[in-house]
């Protein structure tokens, strides 16, 4: 292992590109001791290098010509775009330069180019992007989070085995509480995708499987990982993100109309801080697509630099902990029921 994780970041992506990109990367670097490869448009991020004290913290610039846009297919990407900042990116994985991948851009690209230049893992078959959610007690991993839209039941399978090595090793979890969404808890719920899924589930070697979970149980803190398909997952991911919004913006309504409302919200203005922090997105900086080789991270398109300082945390941590090692040691133990169930 290198003495400090190299991290590539996509200076181009997301929203704001570099101007919130650079300076969440050079606080990550300085706050976690990581390296971090800068990989856009050379005089772009020089100029938001320029507006920072670096201090020690020293960043690589690696050119990219091509930047991505959203409105571009993840396919015509991978075959007209070879020098688009996210594929740069990724070659640096692939090549050995780089531990792993941040990118607030086009999430299809980032998927396609870690799935098609990176590669996945032995075992693996479908990568699978984990979400994290912020609950009544600790953060809940869902997966897929949007990764895969169809699936077969060990995909779901193989989802369950990852979330639990991520949930280990990076949310320190000694015995991750696995849960397959559907709905209703009691077994024999769901399609027949979900209950084929549930069976393999229940047979995985070294698997804290607890059965279904409904959608209402997701926030409980009662379940550490949620295994869905990518269809549900993102629904769920993006249905949470506008409903945490939108009780953050009734709450406010609530203490600003009528004079003893409004003093009963200054006074709590303190937890209602907490209480936005708890729920806003940037706390927990992105969503790793595990079963690669090594990793990308995807990033909200509208990040601000705090999220992509603890994205590229959060990456510096899973290359440290090794946790590739953990996913694909998990994957090959449990090899012979894949293999299983994709033959019948």
């Amino acid at each position: 292992m290198r003495e400090r994780p190299v991290i590539a970041v996509d200076a181009m992506g997301g929203d704001f590109g570099p101007a919130v990109v650079v300076p969440g990367a050079v606080e990550a670097a300085r706050l976690h001791d990581l390296h971090v490869l800068l990989v856009g448009d050379t005089p772009k991020v020089e100029a938001e290098l320029a507006k920072l004290d670096l201090g020690e913290v020293k960043c690589d610039i690696i050119q990219a010509d091509d930047v991505v846009h959203m409105n571009e297919k993840p396919s015509d990407i991978l075959r007209r775009k070879k020098n688009a900042s996210i594929q740069v990116a990724c070659r640096l994985v692939r090549e050995g330069a780089a531990d792993g991948v941040v990118s607030a851009g086009h999430s299809g690209a980032t998927v396609a180019c870690g799935m098609f230049i990176m590669g996945r893992l032995p075992g693996v078959e479908r990568p699978a992007l984990a979400a994290l959610l912020p609950t009544e007690k600790e953060p809940v991993v869902v997966l897929d989070a949007g990764a895969n839209v169809d699936c077969r039941p060990y995909h779901l399978f193989q989802f369950g085995l990852m979330g639990d090595a991520f949930a280990r090793d990076l949310l320190g979890y000694a015995a991750p509480r696995v849960s397959l969404l559907s709905i209703g808890e009691e077994e024999g719920k769901g399609n027949s995708q979900v209950k084929e899924a549930y069976e393999l589930l229940k047979m995985a070697h070294n698997l804290n499987f607890i059965g279904n979970a409904e959608g209402r149980d997701i926030f409980t803190g009662d379940v550490d990982v949620v295994v869905c398909d990518g269809f549900v997952g993102n629904v769920v991911v993006k249905m949470s993100e506008g409903l945490a919004s939108a009780l953050v913006r009734m709450l406010k309504r609530v203490f600003t109309t009528g004079v003893i409302p409004a003093l009963g919200g200054f006074l709590a203005r303190g937890a209602f801080r907490n209480f936005a922090r708890t729920l806003d997105y940037a706390e927990y900086g992105g969503a790793p697509l595990l079963g690669l080789q090594g990793l990308a991270i995807v990033c909200h398109g509208r990040s601000n630099a705090r999220a992509m300082t603890n994205a590229i945390r959060m990456s510096g941590a899973y290359v440290r902990k090794e946790t590739n090692a953990r996913l694909a040691e998990t994957i090959l133990a449990n090899e012979e029921l894949t293999r299983f169930s994709r033959a019948i």
